[in-house]
């Protein structure tokens, strides 16, 4: 397992700055412009999680009550501000939510560690839990943030589960990705939805990209199978893996905002 950590603490450290690197050259003018819009108010956060300081945006309705607040827990080559559209969106439909960048992403300090980001999550959701207090609460996870989500939806005080362009155990994603099923042995066996969430009784939304070729749709029926009963599955024609928060629109953003404030 000391082997297992580090292996991971290396890759998910190249692969997302790698990504990061690619969107900030080719996708800059697109993807990090930071505008307000109207009914949504933005500001930045930062939470103690351990020996670590997160950075987190939290975005609230700016007119008109708020009806739900989500944390979202994001994906391996994103940050905080990569979901600012999506927010602001969600704030639109009266929905708040608050996105933190795990240890070693972005502005939060710490290295990248599975349980880390699992701590993250805990400590974020607290966070949100103080800023509100009455609103039902509920958790998202967007690819490699699924299975964060997934690993701590026990320990938080959340009402409901949305899974976005997420995997039914982490070893399998990388299979999907290009890691050979003889190396599969040198992937961490973490984040399986089968440990996770096989006697979880919450209600369960997987929302999914019918073009998503990172992790193909015909994969996400395993994910479900494990979510029994309280699961319920969106496939969403013509959506790729990234483009939900790259260009978000409520072709998928929609069924996630009627089952945060169901």
């Amino acid at each position: 397992m000391p082997a297992h950590r580090r292996a991971f603490t290396v890759a998910i450290t190249c692969i997302s700055r790698v990504l990061i690197l690619r969107d900030r050259v080719c996708y800059a003018l697109r993807i990090f412009r930071r505008s307000d819009q109207p009914g949504a108010s933005v500001s930045r956060h930062s939470i103690q999680s351990g020996a670590n300081r997160l950075d987190a945006a939290f975005v609230a309705p700016a007119d008109g009550p708020a009806r739900a607040a989500v944390l979202i827990c994001h994906g391996i080559g994103e940050t905080v501000e990569y979901w600012l559209p999506v927010q602001q969106l969600l704030a639109s439909r009266g929905v708040v939510s608050l996105i933190f960048d795990y240890s070693g992403f972005g502005k939060s300090a710490g290295l990248p560690d599975w349980s880390q980001f699992e701590h993250d999550a805990v400590a974020a959701f607290d966070y949100l839990q103080e800023l509100e207090p009455e609103l039902p609460k509920s958790v998202l996870g967007f690819s490699l943030g699924s299975g964060v989500a997934a690993a701590t939806i026990k320990k938080l005080a959340a009402e409901r589960l949305v899974l976005c362009a997420a995997f039914a155990s982490f070893r399998g994603a990388a299979r999907l990705v290009g890691i050979p099923e003889a190396l599969s042995f040198l992937v961490p066996p973490i984040w399986h939805a089968g440990e996770s969430l096989s006697d979880c009784t919450l209600p369960v939304l997987i929302v999914h990209g019918a073009n998503d070729r990172l992790i193909p749709v015909e994969t996400v029926s395993e994910l479900v199978a494990h979510c029994g009963r309280n699961a319920q599955l969106v496939v969403v024609p013509d959506m790729e893996h990234n483009q939900p928060f790259r260009k978000p629109t409520l072709s998928f953003w929609g069924p996630v905002i009627a089952h945060l404030i169901a």
